[in-house]
């Protein structure tokens, strides 16, 4: 279809691409009032900045390393539940991040299930706390995101490969080399530079899991130089170098992760001859069960303990509950209105620089965003009172990149095959959008209006900066009464987090594909 006639405008998206940069300019610009380049970095800021690079290059290696078993064992195994167990290993994804690290502590920590075991055989007890606590809890969050990403490349090879790798008599490791390594090779640098820029902007597991000044990121920096010493000249300056780091990543992660698109088959079902050996079985087989293990048992252990303690919730806890599904709210509208005509102009469009837009807001950090807003609007109004609309919307910008993602492509499926009709019925602009665009990219809307809801309803990041008495979120609410050796309590506001957010992520997914067959 030519670009010259298009039955959907791109103006919509220019003006929400727009506003995209204006909020992240807005905020640089903040910083840049404060930032002073001649006030310098110490010691701690230094191995901040170590920290958080070390943390997320191992973050992202492991994850990666540990995706290839288990995505290859899922690709080649038809097992009962198969479909279901691959929609439970992206609940981590979803999920949290402080009832995430409940649920770790649960399993791993001092009293946790790992330790009891180690007790039992005469092994010391180890400790989650600290650089090893910090990767852990990464590997736990984007294992899951590594394996679908893998897992969508091996689904998309040619059945006709391996029917030819069969017929030539190829061992499962020349079949692995010839045909999945190079398939590997594409994928594996794109999804360990995503997951670099996720663990790269990560706040949450550090804050609860980072164990001292040794296991510092950029993030807990700038939140500390921000609410302990309401030194914004550091602030703004470590947010500068958050931002170069994560940009630079980002930039990355976009140029080198690919378009999964293998042609030349001919939509057979796959099968895999080089699976059926009984080695190739037990090697699925424990991968499989090791990595629903590792990914499923703080699930339940959250799940447990929420039961124990949700007699123990105070009143507190309900009702900022109800300010979290109201903050969630307001980032599903704000991230539909920017995401929706912003993916319209991305279809239109080749692949590259628009795209590059919806980047802005993962390579920009929640902190970074709420340190350059609060620095501009602290001189005209009391950022307190604004804390929980700032942080809405700083939500819809993080969630933007992968609602984009996810959007995209059904949006230019449905163009190009019915862009030319449109055009033919004079068919354009708002007309194109209820008729054609959004009956066919509903469950893509969806799903990613779902995923906005679930990760913003369990964020624990800008409200962390502007946190008012009376008015926090579920998450910060929890975090307290962590601090406050309010286990049981905290348990039970775990349990109440954790149903919210699968339960509007369930809502918007769910609803939308039912109203897409209705």
């Amino acid at each position: 279809m030519a670009r010259s006639a298009q039955p959907i405008s791109g103006r919509a998206g220019i003006v929400a691409g727009t506003l995209v940069v204006a909020a992240v300019l807005l905020a640089f610009l903040g910083i840049g009032l404060r930032a002073e380049a001649s006030a310098g970095f110490g010691a701690a800021e230094w191995q901040a900045i170590r920290f958080t690079v070390v943390q997320s290059v191992l973050s992202a290696s492991i994850s990666v390393v540990l995706a290839i078993p288990l995505a290859r064992a899922l690709a080649r195994r038809d097992l009962p539940g198969r479909q279901m167990l691959i929609t439970l290993l992206g609940a981590p994804f979803i999920l949290p991040v402080i009832v995430a690290v409940l649920g770790l502590l649960a399993v791993f920590g001092r009293n946790g299930w790992v330790n009891a075991a180690f007790g039992t055989l005469g092994l010391p007890p180890v400790s989650i706390y600290g650089l090893h606590g910090v990767v852990l809890a990464h590997v736990f969050f984007n294992l899951p995101l590594a394996t679908r990403l893998l897992l969508q490349g091996w689904q998309s090879i040619p059945a006709e490969r391996f029917r030819l790798a069969a017929q030539l008599n190829l061992s499962p490791w020349v079949i692995f080399r010839t045909i999945e390594v190079p398939l590997l090779i594409r994928i594996l640098p794109g999804a360990a530079a995503l997951i670099f820029v996720i663990c790269l902007t990560s706040f949450a597991v550090a804050l609860t899991l980072g164990g001292g000044p040794r296991a510092t990121t950029i993030e807990l920096a700038i939140y500390q130089a921000f609410r302990f010493d309401f030194d914004l000249s550091k602030a703004a300056l470590l947010s500068v170098i958050q931002l170069v780091l994560a940009g630079g990543a980002a930039v990355l992660a976009l140029w080198i992760i690919p378009q999964i698109s293998l042609t030349g088959g001919m939509d057979r079902p796959v099968q895999r001859w080089d699976g059926r050996g009984g080695l190739q079985r037990f090697g699925d087989g424990v991968a499989i069960l090791l990595g629903a293990g590792f990914l499923l048992l703080p699930l339940f252990s959250v799940a447990v303990s929420g039961l124990i303690g949700l007699p123990e919730v105070p009143a507190s806890v309900w009702r900022a509950a109800l300010t979290s599904l109201w903050v969630a709210g307001i980032s599903v509208c704000v991230l539909l209105a920017v995401a929706l005509p912003l993916a319209g102009w991305i279809a239109i469009h080749a692949r590259g620089s628009v795209e590059a837009i919806g980047l802005l807001g993962l390579s920009a950090s929640p902190l970074m965003i709420g340190t350059g807003w609060f620095i501009l609007i602290n001189p005209i109004a009391d950022p307190v009172s604004l804390s929980l609309l700032v942080t809405a919307v700083v939500n819809a910008l993080m969630a933007l990149p992968f609602a984009l993602r996810i959007m995209v492509p059904g949006i230019r499926e449905a163009l190009q095959s019915h862009g030319r009709l449109c055009m033919t019925l004079n068919m354009t602009g708002w007309t194109t959008w209820r008729w054609v665009i959004l009956p066919r990219a509903l469950p893509q809307i969806g799903f990613a209006a779902g995923l906005t809801g679930a990760l913003s309803i369990g964020d624990l990041g800008v409200i962390a900066l502007f946190s008012d008495p009376d008015r926090t979120t579920l998450p910060l609410q929890m975090y307290r009464l962590m601090g406050a050796y309010k286990t049981e309590a905290a348990a039970g506001a775990a349990l109440i987090l954790l149903a919210m957010a699968l339960g509007i992520f369930w809502s918007f997914d769910r609803g939308a594909r039912w109203y897409a067959r209705t």
